[in-house]
């Protein structure tokens, strides 16, 4: 566990960066779909995109997924994808720091941790394995002093900007999850070549792509853990991530309230302040409700992370939980706007589209479910 004071005194500075720095420039970026460098080196400087990494590569070493949420959900505010590039460095260096020798963690995490971090990308997700990722069909092929890769990678967030990636392949094609095992990818390795940027209905300024490999060669201080383990460390890390993307949600639908209700305070419909009206003041209600109640289960989920007790199931009802609030909460923006909700002058059709995502990525709704329902109904032995 943090420090109170500690995870006060960051959660302040992450406020601080999100109103001062994020929120002022989240529309033009939205529009232009720039990637945001200078933010990020921004919040490189004050410590903001390391300081859940490794105290021993140079990063800040806060270990505990609440903080790291408590965090997140101010980033969100400001901007969900600004929020999420400048959080992105865990997604790569956790499973290298899990399954990693020191020298790769020097190597790839320390980099990381100073004012101007390579992005990185971490690779799993092919045109016929998404939810199921124990169906990955890159191949890792054993030759002399490594590995030659072959296959396609696609929605890689940063891949059009990354310098690293964590890339998982099998090295035993046909065993599913026994085979996967992640390599370490640099930009500019000879038989890897990036696809263009693929656009999106939101999260514009987080650029997504797509990785070719064709008898790209990978040397055997590349490979991140031992054969066959690359399986183990994704699925911890996606515990862990689904916990620490609730607070994207929880950010973007917070934004989209807090929008709202000021908008409800200000508007006057036959006669009287639109909040006044229960079909709009419920409305704003229920989504207040939903926002809360997916943000009590996302610090549940975090206590029982930081406890170093089994979580996914946790994980899962948070992320459900607050991807389904952030959509609740910015439908209701929208209606409350009416024409407005729908026009580009205001903000909450950005967040509408960027609370969409959340309910996709990292798995699904319907993947959330699932695991959910598999740990109320565990089969037989």
């Amino acid at each position: 566990m943090t420090d109170p004071d500690v995870e006060r005194q960051l959660v302040a500075v992450a406020r601080d960066f999100a109103a001062d720095e994020i929120r002022p420039v989240a529309s033009a970026f939205d529009q232009s779909e720039e990637f945001p460098a200078d933010v990020v080196r921004k919040a490189a400087a004050i410590g903001l995109t390391s300081f859940d990494l490794p105290a021993a590569y140079g990063g800040g070493g806060v270990e505990s997924v609440r903080t790291a949420c408590l965090i997140g959900e101010e980033l969100a505010w400001g901007d969900a994808p600004i929020g999420s590039i400048v959080g992105s460095a865990s997604f790569f260096a956790e499973p290298l720091a899990a399954l990693g020798t020191q020298e790769q963690c020097e190597r790839w995490i320390t980099p990381l941790c100073g004012d101007d971090p390579p992005m990185t990308g971490l690779a799993i997700t092919e045109p016929g394995a998404g939810s199921d990722a124990a169906a990955i069909a890159t191949t890792a092929t054993k030759v002399d002093g490594g590995y030659r890769l072959n296959g396609q990678k696609t929605w890689v967030s940063g891949a059009p900007v990354g310098r690293y990636y964590l890339v998982y392949a099998t090295v035993a094609p046909g065993t599913r999850a026994k085979g996967i095992t992640s390599f370490v990818i640099e930009q500019g390795d000879e038989g890897f070549t990036l696809g263009p940027k693929m656009p999106k209905l939101g999260s514009r300024c987080y650029p997504t792509g797509e990785l070719f490999f064709d008898d790209c060669f990978v040397p055997e201080d590349r490979r991140v853990g031992d054969e066959g383990q690359g399986f183990y460390g994704v699925m911890r890390l996606f515990d862990r991530s689904r916990v620490t993307l609730a607070p994207n949600s929880i950010g973007i639908g917070r934004a989209a309230l807090e929008y709202a209700v000021d908008y409800a305070q200000q508007r006057e419909a036959f006669g009287k302040k639109i909040h006044e009206f229960q079909a709009v003041s419920f409305r704003l209600v229920d989504a207040k409700m939903a926002l809360d109640q997916a943000r009590l289960m996302m610090l549940h989920a975090a206590d029982v992370a930081d406890a170093d007790e089994p979580f996914a199931t946790e994980a899962s009802m948070a992320k459900l939980a607050a991807s389904e609030a952030a959509w609740k909460a910015t439908n209701a923006a929208v209606m409350t706007l009416g024409s407005y909700g729908y026009s580009r002058e205001y903000p909450v059709e950005k967040w509408l589209r960027d609370a969409k995502l959340e309910e996709i990525y990292e798995g699904t709704s319907d993947i959330q479910r699932l695991i959910i329902a598999r740990a109320m109904f565990p089969r037989d032995n």
